[in-house]
C-alpha cells in the first residue's frame, strides 16, 4: 500500500530515446519529464501525438524502461520492484483489452484469474463490474458483438478488476460517440470520488480534461511544460481570448495587429489568428479596423473567456487542435 503522504506516482527526469534506425538520429520521447500524482486525484497529460504522453504510461506500468530518471507508482520503484507496481496499476490501453470471441463475463473473470483472484472472487467481480457498467444485459454475449461505447466500457472493467490504487487511461474515449464518451466520464468520476483509485488520464479532448482532472499537466518535446488545476491555469491568463478566422492566410495579419492598442499575445496559426485583450469585445472594433486597413478579409470572430486551449497555445506557441491534426 502507498503512505498515505506519499504521491500516488512520482517520476523524476525521465528520459527515453528510441532508436531510429537506418542511420537516422534517435528519436528522444521524453527528455527529463517530471510529474506528481496525490493519491486519489485525477491528472490529465496534455499533448500533441509524439509529445510522450503514452510513453510516460508506459514506463509508469513497467511495460518501457526509461534510459534515465526515477519513477514510483504506489509507493513502489517501477525499476526496482516491476511486479509490484503491475499488481497496484490497472492500464487501459488505446487498443482493445478484451477477447472478441469471449463474452463480457468471460473476459473478466479471465482478467481477474490473472490478476490472482480466486475463481469465486474473480466471478463475483465481474458481476459487480458488468451492473457498475451497465453491461449486465450483454454480459454473456461475445465482446465481438458490442458497440464501441460497449466495448470501451468494458476494457476500462478489465482495468478495474483487481481493484487497482492507480488507474491509466490512455485515450480512454477516442472514437466514441458524445453519448457513450460522457457516460464513460461519470464512471471515472465515480472511481475517484466512490473509491478514492488515482487516474492518469491521456486525452487529446480539452473538454476531458476541463471536466474531469484535479490538475493538467502539458507536455510538449517530453517535458511537463505547465501542470496545475485548469482553474488556475486559465485565470493566470488575464483578460479575453479573441480569435479571428481570416479568410485567407495572411502574413500581414501579426503586424496589423501590433498597431491595436491593448492586444498582446498574438499568435497567427494557418488561418487562425489569436489574441489577448483585457476587454475583448471594446478591442474588436479596433482589430477590425486594422486588418481592413491591410487588406485583409475576415471571416469571423468570436470573443471568450481564457480556456485550456488559450493556455495550451500561451506555453506551447501552437493551438492544441492544430498539434492534435498535426
Amino acid at each position: 500500500m502507498s503512505h498515505p503522504s506519499r504521491p500516488a506516482v512520482e517520476a523524476r527526469d525521465l528520459v527515453k530515446t528510441y532508436p531510429a534506425g537506418r542511420g537516422a538520429a534517435p528519436v528522444r520521447a521524453l527528455a527529463g519529464l517530471s510529474l506528481e500524482i496525490a493519491a486519489g486525484t485525477v491528472v490529465a497529460m496534455l499533448g500533441r501525438n509524439g509529445a510522450g504522453k503514452s510513453t510516460t504510461v508506459k514506463i509508469l506500468t513497467t511495460l518501457a524502461r526509461p534510459d534515465s530518471g526515477t519513477a514510483t507508482v504506489a509507493g513502489h520503484d517501477v525499476g526496482g520492484d516491476p511486479e509490484a507496481v503491475r499488481r497496484a496499476v490497472g492500464l487501459v490501453g488505446q487498443k482493445p483489452a478484451s477477447d472478441p470471441m469471449a463474452t463480457g463475463r468471460e473476459n473478466l473473470v479471465l482478467a481477474g484469474r490473472i490478476q490472482g483472484l480466486s475463481k469465486a472472487t474473480a466471478r463475483q467481480r465481474a458481476t459487480e463490474l458488468l451492473d457498475r457498467f451497465a453491461l449486465a444485459d450483454a454480459a454473456d454475449r461475445l465482446a465481438k458483438t458490442y458497440s464501441g461505447g460497449m466495448a470501451r466500457k468494458l476494457d476500462v472493467a478489465i482495468g478495474l478488476v483487481h481493484r487497482p490504487q492507480v488507474l491509466f487511461l490512455d485515450e480512454p474515449t477516442t472514437g466514441l460517440d458524445p453519448e457513450a464518451r460522457t457516460q464513460l466520464w461519470r464512471e471515472i468520476e465515480r472511481l475517484t470520488t466512490d473509491e478514492q483509485t488515482t487516474v492518469l488520464l491521456t486525452t487529446h479532448y480539452l473538454d476531458e480534461a476541463d471536466r474531469l482532472a484535479d490538475r493538467v499537466a502539458i507536455v510538449d518535446g517530453g517535458r511537463v511544460v505547465v501542470e496545475g488545476t485548469p482553474d488556475a491555469l486559465k485565470s493566470e491568463l488575464r483578460g479575453d481570448a479573441v480569435q479571428v478566422e481570416l479568410a485567407v492566410t495572411s502574413a500581414a495579419a501579426l503586424p496589423a495587429l501590433a498597431r491595436v492598442p491593448g492586444l498582446r499575445d498574438s499568435v497567427l496559426d494557418g488561418t487562425r489568428l489569436r489574441a489577448r485583450a483585457e476587454s475583448g469585445a471594446r478591442a474588436v472594433p479596433a482589430v477590425l479596423a486594422a486588418l481592413d486597413e491591410a487588406g485583409i478579409a475576415v471571416a469571423s470572430v468570436t470573443v471568450a473567456r481564457p480556456s485550456l486551449d488559450d493556455v495550451y497555445l500561451q506555453h506551447v506557441g501552437r493551438a492544441f487542435d492544430a498539434e492534435v491534426a498535426a
